[in-house]
């Protein structure tokens, strides 16, 4: 019987990347998919998550909400596949990416360009120029000091799935699928190289989301 819980929101990136752990780990759990934009979706999380957010783990008794303190727990707590490095130099830059991601990646590169230039018009929703151009504008420099890691070798090589993946790769994911978005990672050699064995990871490719199909269907 499964003790495990996982609240997520399908399309959320947040909610990807804890799956990716826990498919990377092989952890059973149950998925209860609650849609936090809909009035009805807030409901269920009243009591659940004090913002009304997603992701939100239950482990037994315990509940545990932001994705960072949601994936530490799982990599402690089921230590049968470790997704953090125990060296300290490639620790740090996974950790770095994390933040990095949280920071500069969701914001410009989810929110500004996935979302309108990508999510929304497929919706026939309208979008906010203003807050693609700014996305695409910001992305340079993001993309710059991800590529600096992929490059020093130590988080981002490709070789197998840590929590810099399962946290960055949902990002760039979506990312990726505007098609100025996807030229820029593929410029950088090292991001490159790491998108191209992400794809092949099995947590990452088993837990694509629908919409990813819907919307390749159309693109």
């Amino acid at each position: 019987m499964n003790d495990l819980t996982l609240i997520g929101y399908e399309p959320s990136v947040y909610t990807r990347s804890v799956r990716m752990a826990l498919h990377a780990k092989s952890v059973p759990y149950t998925f209860t998919q609650v849609d936090p934009f809909q009035e009805d979706g807030q409901a269920a999380l009243v009591g659940v998550h004090p913002f009304g957010r997603v992701p939100v783990l239950i482990h037994q008794d315990i509940r545990i909400y932001e994705t960072t303190a949601i994936l530490e727990y799982l990599d402690t707590q089921f230590t049968s596949v470790p997704l953090m490095p125990q060296a300290g130099l490639p620790r740090a830059r996974v950790t770095q990416v994390q933040s990095i991601a949280d920071n500069y990646v969701y914001s410009n590169l989810v929110r500004g360009v996935f979302s309108n230039g990508v999510f929304l018009p497929h919706l026939g929703l309208d979008a906010n120029l203003s807050a693609l151009n700014a996305g695409l504008a910001a992305a340079p420099r993001v993309l710059d000091a991800l590529e600096e890691i992929a490059q020093e070798g130590h988080a981002l090589t490709g070789h197998g799935v840590t929590l810099a993946e399962c946290h960055l790769g949902p990002m760039i994911a979506y990312f990726s699928m505007y098609a100025e978005a996807r030229d820029m990672v593929q410029s950088r050699p090292g991001l490159a190289r790491w998108c191209a064995a992400l794809t092949t990871m099995d947590a990452f490719l088993s837990t694509r989301p629908d919409i990813v199909h819907q919307i390749e269907k159309v693109i």
